[in-house]
């Protein structure tokens, strides 16, 4: 069995309706997120790891790349061509598939629909068989994603034939298509001598390749080391609790304000729950999911905290072109506290379909600002989503006390909301996106450039290039308990990178000493890997599970280089009062260069700041 998954591509704009299914905007996270997916399904964590070659299933990294715009204001993936520089393929595009391919091991990739400067990426043998198999050591199979070889031909201009789309793309690399292209036409193209029989029988060799690890070709499948696996598997208890949990720590706690939540579940005698999403099952899921297990709805996990439970839908769908008003204002009058579930949904947002705003749907801003003013206390707004939404109207809205995100929280995520509002759980997500304002729409999503340029207004994109106002922060989400950090006394504070010769550059009339990683012998790499220690405490009277994220700067920014960059993150749990150390594992060569226009990966001396919430920590680098 083959899934075509994971997704990840870095969440660029904040619009595309693809977002959902990937891990956020950070290039780590994203990395992370891979080798962590891919080995759990491949079989990683099978008795302890891998049994030889064999595989449990395959996984398939997609969609490489610089693929994140679906269908925006009259521009398809099917035509797109994405002008990036190598400098952001280097530091944001392509680091979640080299470590996919390098750390997760990946038997699959799959090539994206559009063109990266020019090249359709299923016809680029720079990306496919340079790098991903040349370069970070490939050895799976390359897939098309669904007749991204027919477009080359059909709507991209790019093959004049059909025999020519078939040859392009057999010969950059890649093995299989999802459509009939391959099918209809590699015979006729290896008659019209356009594609050598070699190419042919390469590809079959890497297909074969991947059905024999996944031991198809082993005789009695119940025989072979996952073959009984079987439906008790599916439903499982120990996978229902799975999904609970995932729901419960994916949730972000945006507001909170004079700690209004957790309610109380004694005090608490009548509670109203609205919006088009308090009752909405399929919301919950998402796109791209099978039939859930059990799934449990926002406003049927509240029931079960609050016996007077009223309901209203606020609106007859997300869209909310009609706003039952009046209805709703009555029904929140009436409660000590009111839950309004609010949000998107899959017609909003989707695959094929990004979206033109970053506001809330037609009438909804409307509806929850009227009940919030009619409540009797401060309400509780909920969002379901997988893009951010310019929510600023609530963030400063005294009537407004709390805001929970819970993107798109599966099966269980109603029953995980509920917890948190009741104080069941300790919320502990953070954001893994920038959340924009709506002015942000101004920039086109057409434009591929992560870095701003001031001189003409363009902002940047995500927390490590973008100039401009936020609603939310990346890596933002509080908590019921506080916490507080400390670096701990390190044993070496300058990193040496002792080096027979280095380049230099010229930035505003100074000389900037820097050295090309590429350069630099794996061995001394290896040698200069220092900890980073921290302590972290938890204030609260809650216990909770907190994460720590480790930001590096460097003493200038601007000029190419990211105003932060995450290199690190770990979640820890600590009881009310516990103070806990976390380590962290700095490479100077992975964690502290930065790519240069030329696409290089360059660590330049001087000063780097590592940074844990307020605290800021020195690390000096000497070339």
């Amino acid at each position: 069995m083959t899934f075509w998954a994971p997704n990840i591509n870095i969440y660029r704009d904040p619009r595309w309706g693809r977002g959902q299914e990937t891990p956020g905007e950070d290039p780590l996270v994203t990395g992370k997120y891979a080798v962590s997916f891919v080995r759990g399904i491949q079989g990683d964590s099978f008795e302890g790891g891998m049994l030889g070659e064999h595989l449990q299933v395959s996984a398939c990294c997609k969609h490489f790349t610089a693929y994140d715009l679906d269908n925006w204001k009259g521009v398809n993936r099917f035509v797109f061509n994405a002008k990036v520089s190598l400098q952001d393929l280097a530091d944001t595009y392509q680091p979640p598939f080299q470590s996919c391919i390098q750390q997760g091991k990946a038997s699959g990739i799959m090539c994206a629909y559009n063109r990266v400067n020019g090249v359709p990426n299923c016809a680029d043998y720079n990306l496919l068989s340079k790098t991903a198999r040349g370069q970070w050591g490939f050895n799976g199979y390359i897939t098309s994603d669904c007749d991204a070889v027919s477009i080359m031909h059909e709507k991209q201009g790019y093959a004049k034939i059909p025999e020519d789309a078939v040859a392009d793309v057999l010969k950059a690399g890649m093995d299989v298509n999802c459509g009939n292209y391959l099918k209809n036409y590699t015979k006729s193209a290896f008659k019209k001598r356009k594609l050598p029989i070699s190419e042919i029988d390469r590809a079959l060799h890497n297909l074969f390749s991947v059905r024999m690890r996944l031991g198809l070709f082993n005789g009695n499948p119940t025989k072979q080391p996952f073959g009984n696996i079987g439906s008790d598997q599916v439903c499982s208890q120990e996978h229902q609790n799975l999904a609970l949990e995932a729901a419960r720590n994916g949730i972000v706690l945006l507001k909170n304000t004079d700690s209004l939540l957790p309610l109380s579940k004694t005090k608490t005698t009548s509670l109203a729950v609205i919006g088009p999403n308090a009752n909405s099952a399929k919301t919950l899921v998402g796109n791209y999911a099978g039939p859930p297990c059990k799934s449990i709805t926002p406003l049927q996990a509240l029931q079960s905290y609050a016996k007077d439970t009223r309901y209203h839908p606020g609106c007859s769908a997300v869209n909310c072109s009609s706003a039952l008003t009046d209805q709703a204002v009555k029904i929140a009058k009436g409660a000590d506290h009111v839950v309004l579930v609010m949000g998107l949904d899959q017609t909003q947002e989707r695959e094929d379909h990004d979206r033109v705003d970053l506001v809330l749907p037609a009438k909804q801003q409307n509806l929850i600002s009227s009940i919030a003013r009619a409540a009797k206390n401060p309400v509780i707004l909920v969002l379901l989503s997988g893009g951010p939404v310019d929510i600023t109207f609530a963030k400063y809205d005294q009537h407004i006390g709390s805001i929970l995100w819970a993107g798109y929280p599966g099966e269980a995520g109603g029953l995980a909301l509920a917890e948190i509002i009741f104080g069941d759980h300790n919320p502990g997500g953070r954001l893994p996106v920038t959340w924009y304002p709506q002015s942000f729409i101004k920039v086109p999503m057409t434009d591929m450039r992560m870095r701003p340029e001031p001189s003409s207004g363009y902002p940047g994109r995500t927390y490590r290039f973008y100039q401009g106002p936020k609603v939310f922060e990346f890596g933002y989400g509080l908590s019921y308990s506080k916490y507080s950090y400390e670096f701990l006394p390190v044993t070496q504070n300058k990193v040496y990178l002792n080096h027979q010769s280095c380049n230099k550059m010229v930035e505003n009339s100074n000389p900037v000493r820097y050295m090309p990683v590429s350069e630099i012998a794996k061995e001394l790499c290896d040698k200069r890997k220092f900890p980073v220690k921290v302590g972290v405490q938890n204030h609260g009277e809650m216990a909770g599970t907190h994460p720590v994220l480790l930001f590096v700067r460097q003493a200038k920014v601007g000029n190419g280089r990211p105003m932060k960059q995450l290199v690190g993150f770990h979640s820890v749990n600590l009881n009310a009062g516990e103070r806990v150390e976390v380590e962290f594992e700095l490479s100077p060569c992975e964690h502290l260069s930065r790519a240069n226009e030329d696409g290089l990966m360059v660590i330049e001396e001087g000063p780097h700041f590592l940074s844990i919430g307020d605290k800021e920590s020195e690390i000096t680098v000497f070339i």
